[in-house]
């Protein structure tokens, strides 16, 4: 008896929704809500007597031509009035919703919801009367009945009505919002109604053989909310109150954390900015799909923090946004899709509750992205600049008076040097989706450069880098920390294909060797950033060569299984990111989406692999990358990169041999060719001129490298 009986006060406890503070549904489909004991002693006690009407009455009086007003607005938008019915005989209410037609005199005509059974109740109940909500507002209205039938309702209106109840906490009307609600493993579907940031009104409906009784409100749920297609929430939540119905019932849940962790925790943090004047964000919110506009209180690259009044608040942890748009006194101007990830309650100088809510940058286009971070790269640094306009002729200066543009590098370019210009043209003029380049710069002198290019699918290479001196470590420093802040905003966005950062440097530079070799040895996981050193020499074709491979040699297409090979030598040899980094990977070898991207801008980028066997054993893989004359100064974009798993037996004959079949396969008289790993060369008679370092970053596991960074930045 005792069970029973708990039972039944948790129907009647949690049966109905009404209209308290932040639970009244703007709008409900049924014909009716009956009213539970605990909500009569919470909302429906001044309805009871009445001296709690005439003590209601002490609230704020409005005149017809406000209340007027209230119902054409509510007829505007198509919403509903909150009729209050008092059973004849029985201690029973219910509240049924009509629709208010236009107003414009002493009468109001309204017409019900839904029919169905509205001629039975109208015999037993008696009418009292009606409410009108603005979502945060309730207005009591007690007019006089005129007539009443199963179709609709008319009354002539008071000349005053009162306020009754105001929320803490605005309800949001939703329509056509799709939920699902799973618990133990059992979806139920239906449709979002309204809610706040506190909690959410659903409708779910039971598909046979479901019963509501599957659903154990004592437990936790997870709630998934769609707009369209696209999944717009997902949250854990809890169920407050449910009404009753058998194939048809209304919930109150109460999302539980106002945190979520949406990435990996990173120690290191993109800057925040306050910016004067404040950014505004404007987006159609995915459950309303009305407009909303937020100021913001801080941004950075990566993400920005809102502030709103509590009790209009619309912004809930794990929310997406698929649009909203940023803009800075309405010049500049951002799109992104982007998530609400926690959102923190404080009071004002005024004493007023109020909101702030921090959202991440899920993706971005990516000339947006690059508006947006140059804005903020000068926000921070006046003289930090990004993808900003250049003059090619001090850019050219600059480069042969650091020393960057050495007498053998100029002299290796000097012959394709108008194709070069033009080359740079493209790059610095046009700023192409798949290059950045950043300097530091006083008074339009410039100290400092570094480029990159998005040359794999999901890698940048790290190139041109460059300071003048006195200024040297100082500059040098600072763009390649700017580069450091642009990767860590930028790596999570899709858009950017931004896994691996990498660049060459040689060895026995001492500024590159102590920041990315220093780097290497502070994370101290290969997986995270690794070095690997290739032997370099150029390679001349004379056609002099005997163009076939001779007796067990074969040099063909690489397959598949060559580069399952290929990557367990290197993860015995290295356990690095190389093969990742370069797309040197079994199911990437016949994937060039990038080639024809490059192809769309102007600018040239083919990859072909070849493999070198003996009696059918695998010796060496090529890959052969063929770009623009000058991309990279260095022709580590225009090259060849031979990776030896055995190099017995390979003379120099039958590398030259192997390397002018290729050079006739692509059209090439000469590249440069890298070798790995550098022992295969060193330990032979092959000659070689040089090393180079191939250091590569795992954006995702940069922690350290940026630590380390800010660390050498402070010491100079």
């Amino acid at each position: 008896m005792a069970k029973a009986k708990k039972n039944l006060q948790l129907i009647s406890t949690d049966a109905s929704i009404g209209p308290q503070k932040e639970d009244l549904p703007s709008q409900s489909t049924q014909a009716s809500l009956e009213i539970s004991e605990a909500q009569k002693q919470q909302i429906s006690r001044p309805f009871r007597t009445s001296d709690s009407l005439r003590e209601l009455k002490k609230g704020k009086a409005f005149n017809k031509d406000h209340l007027t007003n209230k119902l054409n607005y509510t007829n505007f938008q198509e919403g509903t009035i909150l009729l209050h019915f008092k059973h004849a005989k029985y201690d029973r209410k219910i509240i049924l919703h009509a629709k208010p037609q236009p107003c414009r005199g002493d009468r109001l005509d309204c017409l019900w919801t839904e029919t169905d059974g509205v001629e039975q109740k109208l015999k037993s109940y008696k009418f009292e009367s009606f409410y009108v909500t603005d979502g945060k507002n309730l207005l009591l209205v007690e007019p006089e009945l005129i007539d009443a039938s199963d179709k609709g309702i008319s009354f002539n209106l008071p000349d005053t009505c009162y306020e009754v109840s105001t929320r803490k906490v605005t309800r949001h009307t939703c329509e056509n919002v799709k939920v699902q609600l799973i618990q133990s493993s059992s979806p139920f579907y239906g449709t979002l109604l309204d809610f706040n940031t506190y909690s959410l009104h659903i409708k779910l409906e039971t598909l046979p053989p479901q019963t509501f009784k599957w659903i154990n409100p004592e437990s936790g749920v997870t709630l998934i909310i769609s707009d369209g297609d696209d999944t717009v929430y997902t949250g854990e939540c809890k169920i407050t109150k449910q009404s009753r119905g058998q194939k048809i019932r209304e919930y109150l849940v109460e999302p539980q954390k106002n945190h979520i962790q949406r990435f990996k925790h990173r120690e290191y943090r993109s800057i925040r900015q306050k910016i004067t004047p404040s950014p505004d964000i404007i987006f159609k919110h995915p459950f309303t799909q009305r407009l909303v506009s937020l100021k913001v209180f801080d941004i950075s690259g990566s993400g920005f923090s809102v502030e709103e009044a509590e009790r209009d608040a619309v912004l809930l942890p794990g929310l997406i946004i698929p649009e909203l748009e940023l803009s800075v006194a309405n010049i500049l101007k951002v799109k992104c899709r982007a998530q609400v990830l926690y959102r923190k309650t404080y009071k004002d100088a005024q004493n007023e509750n109020r909101v702030q809510c921090g959202l991440t940058l899920l993706d971005m286009d990516v000339q947006h992205h690059l508006n947006l971070i140059s804005f903020l790269h000068q926000v921070e640094n006046k003289n930090s600049y990004v993808c900003n306009k250049l003059d090619l002729d001090t850019l050219w200066r600059f480069f042969f008076e650091t020393g960057f543009m050495y007498p053998e590098k100029y002299a290796s370019i000097e012959s394709n040097k108008d194709q070069i210009k033009e080359t740079y043209k493209k790059l610095y003029l046009h700023s192409p989706n798949i290059a950045r380049h950043f300097t530091y710069q006083e008074d339009g002198r410039i100290l400092g450069h570094l480029a990159m290019l998005r040359f794999y699918e999901n890698s940048w290479l790290i190139h041109h880098h460059a300071a003048r001196k006195p200024a040297l470590n100082r500059a040098g420093l600072i763009v390649l920390n700017q580069i450091g802040n642009f990767s860590y905003d930028s790596h999570r966005l899709q858009s950017l294909h931004m896994d691996f950062l990498l660049c060459y440097y040689r060895p026995e530079n001492k500024f590159p060797s102590r920041v990315f070799q220093g780097a290497a040895r502070q994370i101290g996981n290969p997986k995270y950033c690794s070095v690997d050193k290739f032997a370099y020499f150029h390679h001349r074709h004379y056609g002099n060569h005997k163009l076939n491979m001779a007796g067990p040699w074969e040099l063909s297409d690489t397959q598949p299984e060559d580069l399952i090979e290929l990557e367990n030598f290197y993860e015995h040899n290295s356990g690095g990111l190389m093969l990742n980094a370069l797309d040197i990977e079994a199911e990437k070898l016949n994937e060039d989406d990038l080639s024809k991207e490059y192809h769309k801008l102007g600018f040239e980028r083919k990859k072909h692999f070849y493999s070198l066997k003996k009696r059918g054993n695998l010796k060496a893989v090529s890959m052969v990358m063929v770009s623009d004359i000058g991309l990279n100064l260095s022709s580590l974009t225009n090259c060849i990169k031979v990776f030896f798993l055995d190099p017995n037996d390979i003379t120099r004959d039958t590398l030259d041999c192997m390397i002018s079949i290729i050079f006739n396969n692509v059209g090439r008289q000469e590249m440069p060719v890298l070798v790995y790993p550098a022992s295969c060369v060193e330990n032979s008679s092959i000659f070689y001129e040089k090393h180079y370092v191939l250091w590569i970053l795992n954006t995702t596991h940069s922690d350290a490298y940026f630590s380390y960074v800010n660390r050498l930045l402070k010491f100079i």
